[in-house]
């Protein structure tokens, strides 16, 4: 029997359709069922709460992964900004988002806005990330991510269990509080947990980290690195949300003690010069050496007109041995 595929139109389509399905199976599903039965979580990784779950849902259905990476390439201009380089095990506890959904796709393919692998170490503040969701220009004025006002409620009154989100007055509403929806509250979650993980038998290598390789801390780039965002670049703050550190008088005084205490051991609910600032401030004792901190501190004491005494590491130590004040 002759193969005739210019007339027998059934073996045509048939014989292509074999070949389709399994191609398919080869270079499609095999690799990514194999990858998958062969791929373990980090040892120090944590599966997602179902919030945070929830949240990843948003993250996909809002496009944030159209914008924002998850992959953080082994080269200089990713690792001294974003973190280690991502690994495969970074992505082992993604799943389904549904019974006939793929995985998403977190990986992303373009970087419009900056990656997100480590977000959550980078930027903690619960905070921080409302007032951006809900309008990006009042923490960064030139950013063009889109605002995402829906994802809150005005409310005249809010109610006690309520998150309501510091907007600064020209960002905000006419009248009335932003509240967070609970879709707002679950894509945060998932934001503060992208946060990596260290590599077995390699650690972790952060961006400070990788800032105080070679000739030391640069205090600039650790303040643009985790402190710009909120007290702005150039130290102005933002209204009602973060103090600014120009003129301030912890950060101008002749004994450096509290400032330093507050970069390690962070604050929260602080009125100064009679303005309220619920924001929490997170502590970087845990993420930064001596060295970065003293390097951020001295950045600060001398920048915007600041002309206060610099701090050594060996005082940051001190510091840090004292161990926080008390009710801190």
């Amino acid at each position: 029997m002759s193969l005739d595929f210019h007339k027998d139109h059934r073996l045509l389509f048939g014989t292509v359709l074999v070949v389709f399905v399994v191609l398919t199976l080869i270079i499609a599903i095999w690799p990514a069922w194999w990858v998958q039965t062969n791929n373990q979580p980090l040892p120090a990784s944590e599966r997602m709460t179902d919030r945070e779950r929830r949240g990843l849902q948003v993250y996909v259905s809002e496009g944030c992964v159209y914008c924002h990476t998850q992959q953080v390439r082994p080269l200089p201009q990713d690792t001294s900004r974003y973190g280690r380089p991502s690994a495969p095990g970074d992505y082992a506890r993604l799943e389904p988002t549904g019974l006939w959904r793929q995985t998403p796709s977190v990986l992303g393919t373009e970087r419009t806005g900056p990656d997100l692998s480590n977000i959550g170490e980078r930027q903690p503040g619960a905070t921080w990330h409302h007032i951006h969701l809900y309008q990006p220009r009042a923490l960064v004025e030139g950013s063009v991510m889109p605002a995402y006002p829906w994802l809150y409620q005005v409310k005249a009154r809010p109610d006690s269990g309520d998150t309501v989100v510091p907007v600064p007055d020209e960002h905000g509403p006419d009248g009335g509080a932003v509240v967070a929806t609970e879709r707002a509250e679950a894509l945060v979650a998932y934001l503060q947990s992208l946060q990596q993980p260290p590599l077995p038998n390699r650690g972790t290598t952060t961006s400070a980290e990788a800032e105080t390789a070679r000739d030391g801390p640069s205090g600039s780039q650790v303040y643009q690195s985790r402190c710009a965002s909120c007290h702005q670049p150039d130290g102005s703050g933002v209204q009602g949300a973060y103090p600014p550190l120009t003129g301030d008088p912890v950060v101008t005084a002749q004994d450096p003690t509290r400032h330093i205490e507050i970069v390690l051991y962070g604050l929260e609910g602080k009125t100064i010069d009679g303005v309220s600032y619920p924001a929490a401030m997170p502590g970087w004792g845990d993420r930064l050496s001596d060295e970065a901190v003293a390097a951020v501190v001295n950045h600060e004491r001398t920048s915007w007109g600041n002309d206060a005494p610099t701090v050594t590491a060996e005082d940051v130590a001190a510091v840090r041995e004292e161990g926080p004040p008390d009710g801190e």
